[in-house]
């Protein structure tokens, strides 16, 4: 059997893998796609978030400094990666509408008063909207993540439970339960857990972290928004 195997191939996994079967082999690889696509994802999540967090430092930074609402205004629009700066320019636009309202209703000559309780609950809903925008970016394949630590695993105790039944196959084939019968399908069921492992515990980290990054970008941004409510309604006395 060993010497069927190509030279390049004969030695420890490369050789197990030459052995394998049709089913173990396809296991293989949908567990290595996972994997691969997992570590993609982690590496993207990872620029994503760590842009993320250079432009809401940038952006709070003039947001704390800045006197009036209206002074960031175009700053805000350079911050293109912060959820923080998105969500200020959703709720600038609201209540700037709001105002635009009122002042035609001046020019009709009808009285005006200046915005209201029911008025920052339109703007909050619109700084609401935006950030379900930005939180479903952010979250975008992170579920990929959660799949993969999830059902890797399964797919490994599957490959493990086809290579056994190939072991006693070969028994009952050849009569005899000898290391050199049992051992290639032995060796096919310990790779395939092996590899489901491998996939599935980077994933399940993986997931746990951007799962831990996404509820710290919900905190701050519900914070944030009540701080520019809180500046907005200071503003219209």
């Amino acid at each position: 059997m060993l010497n069927q195997i190509p030279l390049a191939l004969q030695g420890s996994v490369w050789q197990i893998i030459g052995q394998s079967s049709g089913f173990g082999i396809f296991i293989y690889l949908v567990l290595v796609f996972m994997s691969l696509t997992s570590w993609t994802i982690v590496f993207h999540k990872f620029r994503q978030f760590r842009a993320m967090k250079r432009d809401n430092d940038g952006f709070l930074q003039h947001f704390k400094r800045s006197r009036q609402l209206d002074e960031i205004a175009g700053q805000a629009r350079t911050y293109k990666a912060s959820p923080l700066a998105n969500m200020y320019a959703a709720g600038f636009a609201e209540m700037t509408h709001l105002r635009e309202l009122r002042n035609e209703a001046a020019g009709l000559g009808q009285s005006t008063k200046p915005l209201g309780r029911e008025d920052f609950e339109l703007v909050e809903m619109a700084m609401d909207r935006s950030f379900g925008e930005e939180i479903a970016k952010l979250e975008r394949q992170v579920i990929f993540l959660a799949t993969t630590g999830s059902s890797a695993p399964f797919m490994g105790l599957l490959g493990t439970v086809v290579g056994i039944m190939d072991s006693f196959w070969s028994i009952g084939e050849r009569g005899s339960a000898s290391l050199a019968v049992v051992a290639p399908g032995i060796a096919e069921a310990l790779l395939a857990t092996i590899i489901g492992l491998a996939a599935a515990i980077p994933a399940v980290i993986a997931f746990n972290w951007a799962n831990n990054r996404l509820k710290q970008v919900n905190n701050r941004a519900q914070s944030f928004i009540l701080d520019f409510i809180g500046r907005a309604k200071k503003e219209a006395l």
